[in-house]
């Protein structure tokens, strides 16, 4: 283990329990990340396309269509 990975894990074993688990899964994903690549199906890239045309154009979702979005997922 390198120093510096060393020293964020010290930092962290302070936190409370949740934001350590918190930290751990966004560790286990940057590591998954690494390794490995995802590939995209063609839908996939049609799907990010179609949203980068549509940021570009500035259409976003509202904060009431966000909040009813939440809403439904419990979130």
């Amino acid at each position: 283990m390198t120093k510096l990975l060393d020293q964020a894990i010290e930092a962290v074993r302070v936190l409370p329990p949740n934001e350590q688990d918190d930290i751990a899964r966004l560790l286990l994903q940057l590591a998954r990340e690494n390794a490995e690549s995802v590939v995209l199906s063609p839908d996939e890239r049609a799907a990010i396309s179609r949203s980068k045309e549509a940021a570009t154009r500035g259409e976003f979702a509202s904060d009431d269509q966000v909040r009813a979005t939440w809403a439904k997922h419990g979130l």
